[in-house]
């Protein structure tokens, strides 16, 4: 994760029409041509960017914040701070006035960004942006919704989430369209904010103001190139990312000598300057090497709570120190470039703000949609199978029927047969009783008796008969076809064996004892 600085730039401004009428000295000048201050006769300080008291907002605005707005579209935290004493021109550089009654030429930083902003968005049609924004100040130590008023100060409360970042919980969020709608938001919150007027400044802000444009953006996500599959329908997968761009106009820091404050008016310098002292505290803790291990007071104010991301956290960060080039104004604006100096020290770790979670979801809709089209090939080829089954179960099944019918047809057949040997067997004792036979006679006689007996012995039972087989009664399909084939070979022998042997009941029948005779002795006929 790479390491950047915070961004400083100093503007120096004008001398007031009050302060030349008091003849007073220009203490602060720019060396030309460079990024070099000098205070006082000797006291050098280097900046990121000088902006002489001729400079213009749109010079200040381009320098130093248009990169921001560009970091904040590619999804980075920025922030972006004025810091100095009080009527140095910091609520003039950021914009937090009232801005309906600003020239073009004169408007600050958040009217600049906010142009800007939309301008980008409608650059890139094929990114889904939606553009929230908030408006905070820290008056008195306590927190104050500028765009809900009716919000009690219970409510609002400084948080860390789940990532560390910071967020003020129950402050209201207004989604905005347009440029002209977060305009008005921003003179509504401006409207709202504290001010009065001291010995130094008619329209001092009496609070530090947070205002916040947050970004939500779904970026269409492109395939990975080293992706071996890619799944039609996640082509159009999406990235989120968020982003938010606060733009933070601190309270001047006050001597009372010199503003002249009392009553209310002091109480609320009082906490201005405890709570810049903090801010300073947090600066000096982060800008010194010799202290990177230490304990950093974030926690002292809350306004140092609520710029826990912006000054060492993951966001781009630009400081505006805003100076009073008046000699009767050296301390207060050699305390700034010190503290303007040491934040460039700080080191922030920018990161683009998308959960990598989402990148996850998108390999499981990969892997789902894959698994998905697998289970439907699958069940396709189940399908077939089972079809295919069914076609062969309902040749097996007329196989089987065929089978059966010719069972039960040699079975009626076979049951002829029997009843055939058994009048044969009768005769055949009947003829024993009734006919004087020689001897030979008598021996064949007793052969074919116990060949006629041997062929009742071996004759199979009649099953198809007795059961029903073939009578036209629905039968279970549970004789299996190599069952019907041997029942079906063991009738085939039998009635090849009877029709073969069966000749003695024919001319039994026929000629009687007559045909007997002459089919015993064929020789004497």
């Amino acid at each position: 994760m790479e390491e950047i600085p915070v961004k400083v730039a100093v503007r120096l401004r004008p001398l007031l029409s009050r302060e030349i009428l008091h003849s007073h000295q220009v203490c602060v000048r720019v060396i030309p041509n460079t990024q070099q201050v000098v205070i006082g006769k000797d006291r050098v300080f280097t900046f990121d960017f000088i902006f002489g008291n001729k400079s213009s907002q749109d010079d200040v605005y381009t320098n130093c914040i248009k990169p921001l707005v560009v970091s904040l579209i590619e999804g980075y935290n920025a922030t972006v701070f004025a810091y100095g004493q009080t009527g140095s021109g910091k609520t003039y550089t950021i914009g937090g006035g009232h801005v309906a009654c600003v020239i073009d030429e004169e408007k600050g930083i958040i009217p600049h960004a906010i142009q800007e902003l939309f301008q980008s968005i409608s650059e890139n049609p094929n990114i889904d942006f939606s553009v929230k924004v908030s408006y905070i100040e820290v008056y008195k130590e306590e927190l104050r919704d500028l765009l809900e008023l009716d919000t009690s100060i219970k409510d609002l409360h400084i948080r860390e989430d789940e990532k560390g970042n910071t967020v003020i919980v129950g402050a209201k969020e207004c989604q905005v369209e347009s440029a002209d709608e977060l305009m008005s938001l921003l003179e509504t919150g401006n409207a709202a904010r504290h001010t009065g007027t001291t010995q130094m400044n008619e329209h001092s802000s009496r609070s530090h103001a947070i205002f916040t444009i947050s970004i939500y953006q779904q970026r269409p996500k492109e395939p990975q190139k080293n992706s071996e599959t890619v799944v039609d329908g996640l082509l159009g997968s999406v990235q989120m990312i968020s982003s938010k761009f606060h733009f933070v106009d601190l309270a001047g820091s006050e001597r009372v000598t010199k503003t002249g404050n009392t009553g209310e008016r002091f109480k609320e310098s009082i906490q201005i300057n405890s709570g810049l002292l903090a801010l300073g505290n947090v600066i000096s803790a982060l800008g010194d090497p010799k202290r990177k291990s230490a304990h950093i007071p974030y926690r002292d104010a809350k306004i140092t709570r609520i710029l826990k991301d912006s000054l060492g956290g993951n966001a781009k960060t630009v400081m505006i120190a805003c100076i009073s080039p008046s000699s009767s104004d050296f301390d207060e604006s050699l305390n700034t470039l010190k503290y303007a100096n040491r934040a460039r020290n700080i080191k922030n770790k920018p990161i683009v703000n998308y959960n990598p979670d989402w990148d996850r979801m998108d390999e499981m809709e990969l892997e789902i949609k894959a698994l998905r089209e697998a289970l439907q090939n699958q069940r396709a080829s189940v399908m077939a199978q089972a079809s295919q089954v069914s076609q062969d179960w309902s040749l097996e099944k007329a196989r089987i029927r065929s089978l059966e019918e010719q069972l039960a047809q040699l079975q009626l057949e076979c049951f002829n047969y029997r009843n055939c040997v058994e009048e044969a067997f009768t005769f055949l004792i009947d003829l024993k009783d009734m006919v004087k036979m020689r001897r030979s006679q008598q021996l064949r006689l007793q052969d074919w008796l116990s060949m006629a007996e041997g062929l009742r012995m071996e004759m199979p039972p009649t099953p198809g008969i007795d059961s029903g087989i073939g009578n036209g009664r629905e039968e279970p399909y549970h004789i299996t076809i190599l069952q019907l084939k041997r029942e079906l070979k063991k009738c085939q022998v039998f009635v090849y064996v009877l029709l073969v042997r069966m000749f003695v009941t024919v001319l039994a029948k026929v000629g009687y004892v007559g045909c007997f005779t002459f089919f015993i002795e064929p020789a004497k006929t």
